[in-house]
């Protein structure tokens, strides 16, 4: 399917060379939809996977309008269908799942305001640079350099159904409340587009990231001694990097989170707890990461 809106658009994504397979993660949303349809205009073997959490009646139908979409665009179609059970951190459980269930290096229908969101909840959780640099754009993010009203008049003159989501009205999740009520503040505040201008900030300060990261490779994280003879800066960097993969989601650590280790480090606390059942102690002059369910057994 041809459009020229999409030739327009494809010099701001950043995809795969030409001819190689990527995998979408595609909801039915404008944005994941635009994706797909931009993968395939730069001549990828794009498959469409689509997630189906069973959490609200008629979620079956919206497979349906991702297959029709990835038929006419000349994509490929895979559904797939995960248990998400109604109760606490319902959103956090259902995009682990998803993101569990889906290839690994799938791309993601992420725009620039999905990225200012990003940079303000991150802000909000206290999470340091790695947080304020958002999502890295990338092969994984491919579509990060526009805008959702970009995305929308894609689809819209593609002719493609759409999938709309009620969660995404829910005030009940915070990334709503930033989306509908702090961004547009935001604007009225600075008088200007704030969603694009965090959208660059995230940019200029993943550059910045990515230098710390080369800097704290010298650093071991799970050494107290290395830990207190490294600048602060260069300590912290290296725990947040060892961190990361050990917090819900995938996350980057908040900075009290952060802090807590260094105490432990320092020799100021034996052991600290972090979010997702961790725990960090101090062990001959070495830190280890235990999980409360791992220790129980």
């Amino acid at each position: 399917m041809r459009s020229a809106l999409a030739a327009e658009l494809l010099p701001r994504c950043d995809f795969p060379p030409r001819g190689a397979a990527i995998a979408c993660a595609v909801s039915g949303g404008a944005d994941s939809l635009a994706l797909l349809a931009l993968a395939v205009a730069a001549g990828l073997d794009a498959t469409a996977y689509h997630v189906d959490h069973g959490l609200r009646a008629g979620s079956a139908l919206e497979a349906e309008v991702v297959a029709r979409a990835a038929a006419r665009l000349g994509a490929g179609f895979v559904a797939l269908r995960v248990e998400c059970p109604p109760g606490p951190n319902l959103e956090a459980r259902a995009r682990a799942l998803r993101l569990a269930a889906l290839p690994d290096g799938v791309a993601t229908g992420h725009t620039a305001d999905d990225q200012a969101e990003t940079v303000l909840l991150n802000l909000l959780r206290g999470s340091g640079l790695d947080g304020l640099a958002g999502m890295r754009r990338g092969w994984r993010h491919p579509i990060l350099g526009l805008r959702r009203h970009e995305t929308a008049r894609l689809v819209a003159s593609l002719g493609l159904e759409t999938v709309h989501d009620p969660s995404n009205e829910d005030g009940a999740f915070r990334r709503n409340r930033v989306r509908r009520e702090l961004l547009p503040l935001a604007d009225e505040i600075a008088g200007r587009d704030v969603a694009g201008l965090l959208a660059r900030e995230a940019e200029l300060l993943a550059e910045d990231a990515a230098l710390l990261d080369r800097l704290a490779e010298a650093v071991d994280p799970t050494s107290t001694a290395a830990l207190r003879a490294a600048p602060l800066p260069l300590a912290r960097r290296a725990l947040r990097r060892w961190l990361r993969g050990r917090l819900p989601g995938g996350h980057p650590p908040s900075a009290a989170a952060v802090e807590r280790v260094l105490a432990v480090a320092r020799g100021e606390v034996r052991a600290c707890e972090l979010p997702g059942g961790w725990r960090v102690v101090r062990r001959a002059g070495r830190l280890v990461a235990e999980h409360r369910a791992a220790a129980e057994h």
